[in-house]
């Protein structure tokens, strides 16, 4: 479906909506400076460059931008011409990254369209494009708002009128706290099925409503995920997990029976057990928590957090290995996102570690040579989350909880572990 089949205003000879600065609530003071400096050098150079995107999203609900990226109609190669700190990346459409001290990089992107026969073959004369990327003609502005996914992120700020540029529609839906895809939901949804994960995500981030419509095409269309790469998969995975509102994102997944389709059995559990998922909703709000304070947990503490519901009755009727017994259920549980083998074998030791603290703290049997492993530290942190619905604070950890329900019994063993006594070889036969 291309821009025009999915714009009968713009077609019919119906501008955009313009709000003037009376009218909206962003503010050049609000935006990166070096952003800024972009958009009025292109500008000047003779250059159509907004703001677009999350920043322009943000702004208009009054938060503060996480990113600045800038569209355009200057070419990849322009972009390079004139400024000295630009790389440009990218295969199947070309951008621009202009970077600055301290790592800072802004995204300057040029307006695009979705392709035509005649764009994804090349030119019309069959040559391919001075500045790449066949698959992705260059377009308008309003060609550009009209590819994108969502209506709420499709909106451009001009600094220099100071004008909030709407082409879809987005305006409205921020207002009305909606999340609303650009043309039909189930066609777009086949187009590309992980814009279903995007849906919910950025509804569940911002706090919106999923437009009736929309929704009823996450659940007609759901499926199709199970299609996509391995490797998109996992990366929107830890988008979820690693970003902000963890709790409320696997929440709307659960709400749209999202969760089985991407973690198999694990998911089902968590869809079907409502005291499972929200033990795993608590602990996912401890992390965001962390999040909010500065004090990102890392992804495999994330993974853990989130699955430890499911794993601890698995780890209780484990047997002797439960490393094993755990990693039995992971890879029978049939998950479409597939975790890298690394990470997996990393979560299920960091689980089953944690499984004997919690243990311990009932029974008070605890092997303590368990101290040498690496993933000790964590998993303490994580027994401790898991028993007290809190991060410890500094000098609370496992062993200190195991002391106060078990002061008979300290933690037993060394500082360093045990040399095993070589044996004597028995003498040569002469």
């Amino acid at each position: 479906m291309n821009a025009e089949q999915r714009t009968p205003t713009t077609a019919a000879g119906a501008g955009p909506l313009i709000l003037a600065r009376a009218d909206h609530p962003v503010s050049r003071r609000h935006i990166d400076a070096d952003a800024l400096k972009i958009m009025f050098r292109l500008q000047n150079l003779g250059f159509t460059a907004y703001l677009t995107g999350g920043a322009v999203r943000d702004m208009m609900l009054g938060r503060t931008p996480k990113d600045f990226d800038i569209a355009t109609d200057a070419r990849p190669n322009q972009i390079r011409k004139y400024f000295a700190n630009a790389f440009i990346i990218g295969r199947r459409f070309r951008l621009a990254h202009i970077r600055f001290r301290g790592g800072k990089v802004i995204e300057v992107a040029t307006f695009r369209k979705d392709p035509g026969p005649a764009d994804a073959a090349g030119m019309p004369d069959g040559t391919v494009p001075q500045d790449g990327a066949p698959q992705h003609a260059f377009g308008t502005p309003a060609e550009d708002a009209w590819r994108r996914d969502i209506t709420v992120n499709a909106l451009f700020y001009d600094p220099a009128t100071m004008t909030v540029i709407d082409h879809v529609g987005g305006v409205a839906d921020l207002r009305q706290g909606r999340i609303r895809i650009i043309g039909e939901a189930r066609e777009r949804f086949r187009e590309d099925p992980v814009r279903i994960w995007r849906v919910i995500r950025y509804a569940a981030r911002l706090g919106f409503a999923i437009d009736a419509e929309v929704g009823a095409a996450i659940r007609a269309e759901r499926g199709l995920l199970a299609g996509c790469s391995e490797a998109r998969l996992y990366e929107e995975f830890t988008k979820d997990l690693l970003g902000s509102g963890a709790q409320a994102v696997f929440s709307r997944h659960r709400e749209y029976g999202v969760l089985r389709l991407l973690l198999g059995a694990i998911g089902a559990a968590l869809e079907d057990d409502a005291a499972m998922f929200a033990a795993s909703s608590s602990l996912l709000a401890i992390a965001d928590g962390e999040k909010e304070a500065g004090r990102s947990p890392g992804l495999d503490e994330l993974i853990a957090l989130l699955l430890w519901p499911w794993a601890a009755p698995q780890l209780a009727g484990a047997g002797p290995d439960p490393f094993v017994a755990l990693k039995k259920a992971f890879l029978g549980a049939g998950m479409v996102v597939a975790l890298p083998k690394n990470m997996r074998a990393q979560v299920i030791d960091l689980l089953t570690l944690a499984g004997r603290m919690t243990r311990a703290l009932g029974d008070g049997h605890m092997r303590w040579s368990a101290r040498h492993r690496p993933g000790y530290e964590l998993a303490s942190r994580l027994c401790f989350m898991i028993s007290q619905g809190r991060v410890p604070e500094e000098g609370e950890s496992f062993e200190l909880l195991f002391a106060k329900a078990f002061p008979g019994r300290p933690p037993q063993g060394s500082g360093r572990p045990r040399r095993r006594r070589r044996r004597r070889s028995a003498p040569a036969a002469q």
